[in-house]
Parts: structure tokens; C-alpha cells; sequence
């Protein structure tokens, strides 16, 4: 699987673990779980350092570390940054019309 599958593959899993988590339908547990399964079969891709990001896996990457850096309160109840994701979730799933140009996140 080369990157832009593996992005392919993950994006709409991460929006259904994200969206789920804010419609109170999976558990904080989970989605830190989800965080840890997705950099585990990260890691088993051998990927060249020089290898050009698209702009939906910088999406991809910023929205998992957000993810993972917030608190479970913040995560769930901070209205700026759950616009913010929600408008990357959006480019992620194909219905953003645009790609927001603060989300620059980066390989792990």
C-alpha cells in the first residue's frame, strides 16, 4: 500500500471516529485507540523522507494530532476547535470545497 492509499484508506476512518466521538456514539477510549492502530500501520510502510505530501494527507495528519494532543473535555467541548476540525473533516471525506490552508501537519 502506498501513501496515498493508506490516506485514502484512514481519512473516512477518521472522520467517523472524530464525528462519532462528538455525537457521543464512541467512547473517548476508542478514539485514542484509533490514534495508536493508525501510527502502528503507519510504521509498517517504509517511506522515503522526500516523498511530496498531498494537501489531504496534511489535512490527514494535522486532524490526527489535534486528536491526540486535546484533552477529552477540550476535544468535546471547544466550539473554535471543533469548527476547525470539522471544516478539515469535510476536505478529508471529499465535501470541502477547499483545503484549509492552517492545517499543516506532518508524518510521524
Amino acid at each position: 500500500m502506498n501513501i496515498k492509499q493508506f490516506i485514502n484508506q484512514k481519512a473516512p476512518q477518521l472522520a467517523y471516529y472524530l464525528k462519532g466521538f462528538w455525537e457521543q456514539r464512541i467512547p473517548y477510549r476508542e478514539l485514542d485507540l484509533y490514534f495508536w492502530d493508525t501510527l502502528e500501520e503507519w510504521h509498517q510502510h517504509a517511506v522515503r523522507p522526500d516523498y511530496p505530501y498531498t494537501q489531504k494527507e496534511r489535512v490527514f495528519w494535522h486532524v490526527l494530532h489535534q486528536m491526540h494532543f486535546w484533552p477529552e473535555d477540550t476535544l468535546s467541548n471547544d466550539r473554535h476547535l471543533k469548527d476547525e476540525l470539522s471544516v478539515c473533516l469535510q476536505f478529508l471525506e471529499d465535501e470541502g470545497y477547499y483545503c484549509p490552508l492552517d492545517c499543516i501537519g506532518i508524518r510521524p
